[in-house]
């Protein structure tokens, strides 16, 4: 199939006086990226939209149900003033170094301007590029609708992510480890650098490649670290900071990435490449959601060292830029300070604190450690908790536990901590910092399966749900229910 040529019609000119491209990656110059076209899809059609992060980008509905829409989010039209590209990057991977790697399956389209700035606009799935390896470049429906939902279930809990504008879908088949169905997923962020883009430059010896790469992401997005003494120990003081806040915000909603290598570490703190991910039915601090990893290096309760230690590889690549390694070193201890003062404030939060008191740290503590010991669900016990006073018998919360004289241990002490906080003002702090609905394993499994059926309803009744995540959302509250048995023989690997 040739790549289509844009004619003019009505829906390409409501497009094009809709999107303004540039490409400030581009202007990186030729050693950051090779120029390539997407690779067509035979019949493409709809599986999913974000009509609420198409408003955000100044998109009309009109515009993102156009057949021009789809033909150019699935690869098959290319926009007058886009540049396609894919950019060259390498990493470490499971703590080893892996040297170069790059976009194997993604194509950055360019960039549009919003009311928030400029956006990038990527497509993953969109075929080969000279990063692929022995890769195909393609994307599979099922991994494209885990990516799409949990995106925007990310953006509805507030956590810092790339964002999916939608999916589409094709009957082409892709081999892995049995033919599948190829899909796209269209991505959006301020920028897809990672943590690899520095790594790639440092490693080759290319200082003046790394030097323009870290001044670009200094003037765009950090322009107060030019201003600082060292701009470039700056530049990492603040990319640990903003990962610190990252991980408290993975860890206090129980979501596990399960592939934290550099490669996947986004330069501006956001959520990025959604593999293996899953939050958390049971409360394991040591669960493993990648099936791939068989050491457990990024298991739930490791994420935040994990994240330090790619910070750490961070530090390395940006040596050549900084005048001695203790600079290095003195802009990573904001993380150690920064991620536990966070991961505090927010599990307060969960708990209806809003005095801080000293005996906080304890109770966060023995909270945890009741939920690990009696295996409680994560998401339901933390929604059930909004509910709990001192004065009621705590029944709904207290079925969640086996060991009933443990949680009557820790009730009473909650209860003799929140004896001087207003119950209204708590509960309302709660219900903000609780999610009722968390895109569990077992519903992507399910939509994903009548997806294959050409039934995509369950992907947009939990894309409506996952975006409002702390609504009751009536009706609806089998998708806040306990895990069924099956959900527990479900596999996530790498390949997902």
């Amino acid at each position: 199939m040739t790549f289509a040529t844009a004619t003019p019609s009505a829906e390409r000119t409501l497009a094009e006086s809709e999107l303004k491209w540039g490409n400030s990656f581009a202007r990186l110059g030729p050693d950051f990226y090779t120029e390539l076209q997407p690779t067509p899809l035979p019949s493409p059609y709809w599986v999913g939209r974000s009509h609420a992060l198409a408003r955000e980008l100044g998109l009309e509905d009109q515009w993102l149900e156009s057949d021009y829409a789809l033909a150019l989010l699935t690869g098959n039209q290319l926009a007058a003033g886009s540049r396609p590209l894919a950019s060259v990057y390498s990493g470490h991977q499971f703590g080893v170094w892996a040297g170069q790697l790059g976009d194997g399956r993604a194509i950055l389209l360019g960039d549009i301007a919003t009311n928030a700035g400029p956006r990038e606009i990527q497509l993953k799935g969109a075929g080969r590029t000279s990063y692929s390896r022995m890769g195909d470049g393609r994307a599979v429906l099922r991994s494209s609708i885990r990516e799409f939902l949990c995106s925007e279930a990310m953006q509805g809990l507030g956590i810092p992510t790339t964002r999916a504008l939608c999916v589409t879908g094709s009957d082409a088949a892709v081999r892995r480890e049995e033919f599948e169905t190829a899909a796209v997923v269209t991505r959006t962020a301020p920028s897809f650098i990672r943590f690899g883009h520095f790594e790639h430059f440092s490693y080759s010896n290319q200082h003046a490649q790394l030097k323009t790469l870290a001044d670009h992401v200094i003037d765009r997005f950090y322009p107060a670290c030019r201003d600082a003494k060292q701009p470039y120990a700056a530049l990492l003081e603040a990319v640990s900071e903003r990962t610190a806040h990252l991980m408290a915000a993975w860890q206090a909603v129980g979501f596990c990435h399960g592939v934290m290598n550099t490669d996947n570490m986004s330069i501006l703190g956001l959520t990025i490449d959604y593999g293996p991910f899953q939050f958390l039915d049971a409360f394991d601090p040591g669960h493993i959601c990648n099936h791939s990893d068989s050491e457990g290096r990024y298991a739930y309760n490791k994420q935040p060292n994990m994240a330090y230690w790619n910070l750490f590889c961070l530090a390395q690549a940006l040596l050549p830029l900084m005048d001695n390694q203790e600079q290095a070193l003195a802009a990573l201890e904001s993380y150690k300070t920064v991620f536990p003062e966070a991961l505090h404030a927010r599990m307060c939060a969960k708990l209806g604190l809003l005095d801080a008191q000293p005996e906080d740290a304890a109770l966060i503590e023995s909270t945890f450690r009741l939920l690990a010991s009696n295996k409680v669900d994560y998401t339901i016990f933390w929604r059930r908790l909004c509910s709990f006073t001192p004065q009621s018998g705590h029944e709904p919360l207290r079925d969640l536990f086996f060991d009933g004289e443990s949680f009557n241990a820790w009730a009473l002490q909650y209860s003799e901590r929140l004896t001087p906080v207003d119950s209204g003002l708590r509960a309302d702090l709660m219900l903000k910092s609780n999610p009722k609905f968390v895109l569990r394993n077992h519903l992507g499994e399910e939509a994903i399966r009548a997806a294959k059926l050409k039934d995509f309803s369950a992907v947009n009744t939990l894309l409506t749900l996952l975006q409002a995540p702390f609504d009751e959302h009536p009706g609806h509250e089998h998708f806040a229910a306990f895990p069924p048995d099956w959900a527990t023989s479900i596999e996530i690997s790498c390949s997902s």
